[in-house]
């Protein structure tokens, strides 16, 4: 699923710790001034994680700085946020989760027709030796890029 709102927070620490597997859009329930934080883009992602919690979905370490003019409207930065799935998708997430050893992470926040959405990817961590290999790729590929770009303005 591509998000067709406007990002406001990426993940991108995920793609580097984990093989995406799987991904799925989730509505996020957030409290008064939560969203206008999140539109300002005053949150963050690092070391979230998504969990089933009695047959309902949640966003744990999920990052929102409280709103500067929220006054005592503010709520927890760091409070655990219901993410709205349907139940099936719920119920086979759980499945995989607890047999196969994956986990939920969250890739991307973002706003959709106005409403909060959260893309939440069914992951597996990735080895040492994955991320070096990944690292040594991208290497070589920049490499490869650097020259042919070098080539082409050689022949003007």
């Amino acid at each position: 699923m591509m998000s067709n709102g406007k990002v406001v927070i990426d993940n991108r620490k995920a793609r580097h710790d984990y093989h995406i597997l799987e991904t799925f859009e989730a509505g996020m329930e957030l409290k008064g001034t939560e969203v206008k934080s999140l539109r300002q883009g005053k949150a963050n992602l690092k070391d979230s994680y998504a969990e089933v919690i009695d047959g309902e979905m949640f966003i744990s370490n999920m990052h929102i700085s409280p709103y500067e003019q929220g006054n005592r409207y503010n709520v927890e930065p760091l409070r655990r946020r219901k993410l709205l799935m349907h139940k099936k998708e719920i119920m086979r997430l759980l499945g995989q989760t607890k047999q196969e050893g994956l986990t939920l992470v969250p890739l991307q926040v973002y706003f959709t027709r106005g409403i909060a959405k959260v893309k939440i990817a069914l992951a597996k961590g990735k080895k040492l030796y994955d991320k070096r290999e990944d690292a040594a790729k991208k290497s070589a590929q920049r490499d490869i890029d650097k020259a042919m770009k070098d080539r082409r303005l050689s022949s003007f």
